[in-house]
């Protein structure tokens, strides 16, 4: 387990926090500043539960329920009963560092000291995390409106020391024993507490802060397996010229087009145009690299830029403000968030797209410029790459389906009194599922454009694809060569690519890419 300590105020986290925590177990601390602020503002609800005044999530029921004022002695039992109704998941478990994720950024609203919730609720979320701790949450129950619901209800659940939830030994057991043996009190819930721990977009925003990692560290896999393609089809570097990058002054663009430019450097393979098959300029799939990574690097960007100022929000409702008014609000409707996810769908569809025509190109004798068919070694009795191309083109077209937006839906709900949802949650999971695929097609690229390469004989390819060569062999994907079994180097390529290796492989002779 990773030592390093994740300090929680009241201003927000980053992203590196989060990736930290989630997938790499970072210890939790929470500041005394924000401890301290968690208790001003908790003094601020007991205040208000004393009046007879009704005021939401206080002292009034929930959604389109919320007309009933509340006797104070119902009211722990109303916080009780919003965790335990909202805990109505189904479907098959959500991954270990969404959960974490989840928990931390709810920890993170609740550290703002704008939730009204006691220091113990912040305590006892930490103290689980720390422990290994992770409830069962289930894929469908979440709208993105108000907020995550379902999912978070099933960590406020664990809280409670109800429902089940995973043990730092991956064994799921009922909460309260894992709780135990970890020495952790349940949390007997008291007014505001159980709509402050479920009332947030902290699973959407987790995963879009770990896609914006993923997706970064795959735009530059897809701008070296772009530039080893381009080497293969004996391409013109010439395209990527900084000056040409400069006329039309996309940040993103400029960043690919010199990602690509410095795999190339020292190539003998660019620019041996042959001269039965003379070439004036190359296909869209290789000259506009660039353009179609740049744009997606773009994206990127507007996306982290939104995830950073969720990071540093306090989402929730009713609010406690700094004045000492408690107010509600709509923050925790998710469009922000499910807008961006929905974008980098797109982006992540498209890189996907160019990366398979670049693929089926190296595989077409008519269009390879000399390559044998499908890169077969004797083509007819062998096939080559052929149906690893298909394999491709069915990952393209499922992140073509999955591009489609989420965020354009709406089902109403709770008697048309949350009318209109952002389907955030449903936004982000299936990016997550794109951005698996994405890494495949990668990855066939990489099998497809390592082979062509190797079958040029007689010319020397780059320093930097000198070393993509050797490390992917390293790694157990087999070169040219008669029929075999290949799943098992697909595999591998994925793996490959997955673990960040191939960009490093390159960064090995160019130092750090964009």
């Amino acid at each position: 387990m990773d030592m390093h300590t994740v300090v929680v105020g009241t201003s927000g986290v980053t992203a590196d926090d989060v990736i930290a925590v989630a997938r790499h177990n970072a210890h939790v601390s929470v500041s005394e500043d924000a401890l301290a602020a968690v208790a001003a503002a908790r003094q601020v609800i007991d205040d208000l539960a004393a009046k007879p005044d009704p005021v939401y999530g206080v002292s009034t029921g929930f959604g389109a329920l919320a007309v009933r004022h509340i006797s104070p002695d119902l009211r722990a039992r109303l916080q009780r009963n919003i965790v335990r109704s909202h805990a109505a998941g189904m479907g098959p478990r959500v991954e270990r560092e969404v959960v974490r994720a989840l928990m931390f950024l709810r920890l993170k609203t609740l550290a703002s000291g704008h939730t009204g919730v006691r220091p113990v609720v912040v305590e006892t979320m930490a103290a689980i995390l720390n422990a290994g701790i992770t409830p069962v949450v289930h894929e469908y129950g979440s709208l993105g409106c108000s907020g995550d619901l379902a999912p978070l209800s099933h960590c406020a659940l664990t809280l409670m020391g109800e429902g089940d939830a995973e043990g730092p030994d991956g064994v799921v057991r009922p909460a309260a024993q894992l709780l135990a043996a970890h020495r952790i009190d349940p949390v007997e819930l008291r007014e505001k507490e159980g709509l402050a721990l479920l009332n947030g977009t902290d699973g959407m925003l987790g995963m879009l802060v770990m896609a914006c990692a993923d997706l970064a560290r795959l735009l530059t896999s897809a701008d070296v397996t772009g530039a080893l393609s381009l080497e293969a089809l004996l391409g013109s570097e010439k395209v990527l010229a900084p000056e040409l990058h400069a006329i039309r002054p996309h940040p993103g663009q400029g960043s690919s087009a010199a990602n690509m430019a410095r795999v190339l450097a020292g190539s003998g393979l660019t620019g041996h145009h042959q001269d039965d098959e003379p070439r004036v300029q190359d296909a869209y799939s290789i000259r506009c690299a660039p353009q179609v990574a740049g744009a997606g690097r773009d994206t990127l960007a507007h996306a982290r830029l939104v995830a950073d100022r969720e990071l540093a929000a306090a989402v929730d409702n009713p609010v406690v403000l700094s004045d000492g008014r408690v107010e509600s609000n709509g923050n925790f409707h998710g469009a922000p968030v499910a807008y961006v996810l929905d974008f980098l769908a797109i982006a992540a569809a498209d890189l996907g797209s160019i990366a398979e025509r670049r693929t089926d190109r190296l595989l077409d004798k008519h269009r390879s410029h000399g390559l044998p068919p499908f890169l077969a070694d004797d083509p007819g009795v062998d096939s080559g790459l052929m149906i690893a191309q298909y394999t491709q083109a069915a990952l393209v077209s499922e992140m073509k389906r999955l591009a489609v937006p989420a965020s354009v839906d709406s089902i109403p709900s709770s008697a048309m009194q949350e009318d209109h949802v952002s389907m955030g949650w449903s936004a982000a999971r299936k990016l997550r599922t794109a951005l698996d695929a994405l890494t495949r097609v990668i990855a066939v690229e990489l099998v497809a454009a390592t082979r062509a390469i190797e079958l040029r004989h007689g010319l020397t390819p780059a320093p930097a694809t000198r070393a993509v060569l050797a490390a992917v062999r390293e790694a157990g994907v087999e070169g040219a060569g008669e029929d075999r079994f290949l799943a098992p180097d697909l595999a591998a390529a994925d793996a490959f690519v997955r673990s960040g290796k191939l960009v490093e492989a390159v960064e090995s002779v160019t130092g750090p890419l964009a």
